[in-house]
């Protein structure tokens, strides 16, 4: 199923799921069965177009804002009507109808069961006890970490300046993807620097820029001299190739995420790189590898614009330098084998036993 909204940036989509509920026009939400015909949804009822507004009271990011009004549809698609007629009954056999039916990750029900009890407990006043007894734990793995080498070979089989610039740019300074692709012309003010604005968290914060990368920055700039953005977007008309560069200059918004990925995708079968390997992955294995380079743990979580350094720690167990330095370690610390004897009894290896 595609994405409803796919081809509309945050800030519209927010818009249009607001104004055009309060002004009674038709919904502009959609959904496509596999291989049907575009379906339109029926227009959301009142209690949802309230949460939609309380989303934006309490400051939600605009991806979150999203997410949770999504989750809700579903529950109202799936019963046909205003779900805030449902009882808890009838929400709690719909978590577990998710969990069974569609295998949600543990993320993903995490954010579902947080929607639907900001709709139902926060918006609507119930006091449910079904939202605290959901538990959803992440299995504890490590993140994926490519090797310098890995890393290499991934740009060498891309060709496009924009992609090979902005994974770059991602890698180089340990970036989210969405981080790289909103990075606007006033953020490279000071040179060698890049100010990340409203990540995570809503917090702003500064990266070091290596020099290759700042000039690559500006020559990628050079090419279309957006205003604002240095990674614009460049529409429907990707398809076109080299004559699309002329419509970056006026692209209303920036770089689509979704195409980045579908480059990743694309590249990691070329390069023949680990299943598993995604834009993300560049930011793991910038964090490993400015730790074996003996960059400070607390200066690469500013960087990467953790809010606790535990969260930066994972990486301790994937860097290569610290590996080695604790194999070394142990081989240092642990006694020379003894040579035994074939003749060797096992009773001649018990103590004595005293008279």
């Amino acid at each position: 199923m595609r994405e409803r909204w796919a081809g509309v940036g945050w800030r519209a989509r927010l818009e249009v799921m607001s104004k055009s509920k309060l002004s009674g026009k038709s919904p502009t939400h959609y959904t496509t069965a596999k291989g049907g015909a575009r379906k339109i949804l029926p227009p959301d009822p009142e209690s949802l177009i309230g949460y939609a507004k309380l989303l934006k009271l309490r400051s939600k990011a605009e991806s979150t804002q999203l997410d949770y009004l999504r989750y809700v549809r579903r529950i109202a698609t799936r019963h046909g009507g205003d779900p805030s007629e449902l009882t808890e009954a009838q929400v709690r056999e719909h978590i577990l109808h998710l969990k069974a039916a569609h295998g949600y990750s543990p993320s993903s029900m995490r954010t579902a069961v947080s929607a639907l009890s900001g709709y139902y407990n926060m918006h609507l006043g119930r006091a449910w006890k079904l939202f605290d007894l959901v538990s959803s734990p992440s299995a504890k793995t490590l993140p994926m970490v490519l090797t310098r080498e890995e890393v290499a070979r991934l740009f060498s089989v891309i060709y496009t300046p924009r992609f090979l610039t902005v994974f770059r740019f991602i890698y180089a300074c340990g970036l989210r993807i969405g981080e790289a692709v909103q990075l606007e012309v006033g953020d490279l003010r000071i040179k060698g620097r890049a100010r990340i604005r409203l990540a995570k968290g809503n917090k702003d914060r500064e990266v070091p820029v290596p020099p290759v990368i700042w000039q690559e920055l500006q020559e990628f700039w050079k090419t279309h001299r957006h205003p604002k953005f240095i990674f614009p977007g460049v529409g429907r008309t990707w398809r076109d190739g080299v004559s699309s560069l002329a419509t970056l200059a006026t692209a209303p918004e920036p770089m689509c995420v979704g195409s980045i990925q579908r480059c990743m995708r694309l590249a990691v079968a070329a390069a023949r790189l680990p299943k598993g390997t995604v834009v993300h992955t560049l930011r793991h294995s910038y964090a490993t590898h400015m730790l074996d380079e003996g960059v400070s743990i607390r200066l690469i979580s500013a960087y990467l614009g953790h809010a606790r350094i535990e969260t930066t720690l994972v990486y301790l167990h994937l860097t290569v330098v610290n590996e080695a330095s604790a194999r070394d370690a142990i081989a240092r610390i642990l006694p020379p084998r003894p040579a035994l004897a074939s003749s060797v009894q096992v009773t001649h290896l018990l103590p004595p036993t005293s008279k």
